[in-house]
């Protein structure tokens, strides 16, 4: 292999607010960004909008932000307020806008019509071998069915993470911060073979990125600190030191997403919200 072909991985910075989206229809405008084993879809919204799977192959995530939505997934069908998170089980799936506002949904890899269609697709021509591949989780025993969520359910005196995770997917829905964070208390570490994915949907941030170096000084990468509003999604490659913080002064909300869902976070008792529905992989797979 070539110098350039061993290169890092660049990491995405996709600014919804200064890009045209990667897909419209009628009342809806749909910003797409992938990572190695997920796509993060963020729906602008007016009332009627409809945002359609016709058969996804396998669960997804509804997170409405702002507005309200109807989700239906076979013959079941649930009101969805803001501030809700929804996981929708295979098969064919509708999600329909009644309020104007933000909708996002998270998909795995298998959604292949979306991941060919992100802004960011070309990063991952060379199939990201330095993730690891999704392997899914076991089924829910009671089936697959929506799994519906209200999140000011769930915040906790010990935490600033509700972590929620389906088969393919995890989502941590950290706490808003409503002023910059201490600088003094930031917390830089690395995935080994996985991606994060930090969906900004209030307020601005700085995310700080610290690549490691190699034997060959000629592919070092100068860190990054790159500041971006909402709504945006930054992707951080595997292996790269990071950090992230808020420095806007108000509401500030972050997401993180990664796919599948991660070992370290449910081997902790109570941490994963749902860990009930859905049981862990076995010692021998999970290793």
């Amino acid at each position: 292999m070539t110098a350039q072909a061993q290169l890092p991985r660049p990491a995405t910075y996709a600014a919804h607010y200064e890009t045209e989206p990667q897909q419209q229809a009628a009342g809806a405008r749909t910003w797409l960004t992938r990572g190695a084993n997920f796509v993060v879809a963020v729906s602008q919204v007016e009332p009627g909008a409809v945002l359609e799977r016709s058969d996804n192959p396998d669960e997804y995530f509804v997170f409405v932000h702002r507005g309200s939505a109807r989700i239906q997934a076979g013959e079941e069908r649930l009101e969805a307020l803001a501030e809700t998170v929804t996981i929708v089980p295979p098969g064919p799936s509708r999600v329909e806008a009644t309020a104007s506002g933000t909708i996002v949904r998270v998909f795995s890899n298998r959604a292949t019509d979306l991941v060919a269609a992100s802004s960011n697709n070309a990063v991952y021509a060379d199939g990201a071998p330095e993730v690891a591949p999704l392997v899914p989780w076991p089924d829910p025993p009671a089936g697959f069915k929506l799994r519906h969520y209200v999140l000011a359910d769930y915040v906790r005196p010990d935490t600033n993470m509700r972590i929620f995770r389906s088969t393919n997917l995890m989502v941590n829905f950290l706490a808003k911060r409503t002023v910059p964070r201490d600088v003094h208390k930031l917390s830089p570490h690395t995935h080994a073979d996985f991606e994060q994915a930090s969906l900004a949907v209030e307020g601005t941030y700085v995310h700080h990125l610290r690549w490691p170096w190699t034997p060959d000084m000629d592919m070092w990468k100068e860190d990054e600190h790159v500041e971006i509003g909402s709504p945006s999604v930054t992707v951080i490659p595997a292996k790269v030191m990071h950090t992230s913080r808020n420095v806007s002064q108000g509401d500030c909300w972050l997401i993180d997403i990664f796919a599948p869902p991660r070992l370290d976070f449910s081997s902790k008792p109570g941490l994963v919200c749902n860990a009930d529905e859905y049981p862990m992989p076995a010692p021998s797979v999970a290793a």
